[in-house]
């Protein structure tokens, strides 16, 4: 029988797909959402509190209780009584795997609650079913970059090391893209040779990462498989990112869906980054937030009480 009583859970924030790697990597970001799960004799009660509170819905549901229900489901027990309280950091329905750490927090508090009986390994492979690709859910619980291939075992997961003077930033506008919006466009199948350009791409970008090399950097973000398709999603995309090359950067992807872009770049050039996009984004009459970000190494975090 459990004696916790409740338990907090700090998910971060990610940015996935970096470019030619969709669907299949991302890195967490030092951005936060945080979730407080409190048993309760009484029926489900939310709270949520943040900049876009008034969009999380409040009843059954709501992501965070729909894991939260799914890791009781699977390790076949009744979920109990309830109370949640969400401290909003991470923008909803921009790019930033807003989803995903609804999606981690519900299950690890979900299993905490009901003294651990799934193993990282298992709640990870849960939070993958639910979201239904692993690009954020995967580092949102693990931190840092990750990459997630499928295998006989069902999933392998590979950190991939990013070198510390490659800087995240990300700029954050004024309105909202969903997923299911940004995957309509996208086309049902590619050509061989697209296919060749992001399997090269791709390989690129795990070595550019991990050696800051310009070059390789410069060329290993472009794309074909979705970004093409999705610029047309983002109002003044070309302007912002002919501002980011000219201000020093590397380069600049959509992150995860969008609508949020992501410049990445180094230490000396990231202050003219983040005006630079800020500035181009204004221009077209599109208000946006720029931070300049570090990697989260650490992922969910989880105290008890």
């Amino acid at each position: 029988m459990s004696i916790i009583s409740h338990v907090i859970v700090k998910v971060p924030a990610t940015t996935a797909n970096l470019g030619p790697g969709f669907d299949c990597i991302g890195a967490a970001l030092q951005l936060y959402n945080e979730f407080k799960f409190t048993l309760s004799d009484s029926k489900l009660c939310i709270k949520i509190h943040g900049k876009e509170a008034e969009k999380v819905q409040t009843d059954s549901s709501n992501l965070i209780y729909q894991a939260f229900v799914k890791l009781y489901e699977r390790i076949n027990k009744t979920p109990p009584g309830v109370e949640i309280e969400i401290n909003l950091g991470v923008p909803l329905a921009r790019g930033l795997g807003s989803s995903a750490t609804a999606i981690v927090g519900g299950l690890v508090g979900g299993n905490i609650l009901a003294d651990s009986p799934l193993s990282a390994e298992e709640v990870i492979k849960l939070a993958i079913e639910i979201e239904g690709h692993p690009d954020n859910v995967v580092p949102a619980f693990l931190g840092g970059c990750q990459l997630a291939a499928t295998s006989s075992r069902g999933w392998e997961i590979c950190p991939v090391k990013w070198h510390s003077e490659i800087i995240p930033v990300v700029a954050i506008p004024d309105f909202e893209l969903s997923t299911s919006q940004a995957r309509k466009v996208l086309p049902t199948e590619i050509s061989r040779d697209d296919a060749i350009f992001n399997a090269s791409h791709f390989g690129l970008l795990l070595q550019a990462l991990a050696t800051n090399q310009k070059e390789w950097l410069q060329a290993a973000l472009k794309d074909k498989l979705h970004q093409p398709y999705r610029q047309s999603l983002i109002p003044g995309y070309d302007d912002v990112e002919s501002a980011v090359i000219e201000a020093g950067a590397y380069g600049m992807v959509i992150s995860g869906a969008g609508p949020t872009l992501l410049a990445l770049t180094d230490s000396a050039h990231s202050p003219g980054v983040v005006q630079a996009m800020t500035c181009a984004w204004a221009k077209v009459g599109i208000t946006s937030t720029v931070l300049p970000l570090s990697i989260d190494l650490n992922g969910k975090t989880s105290q008890m009480g």
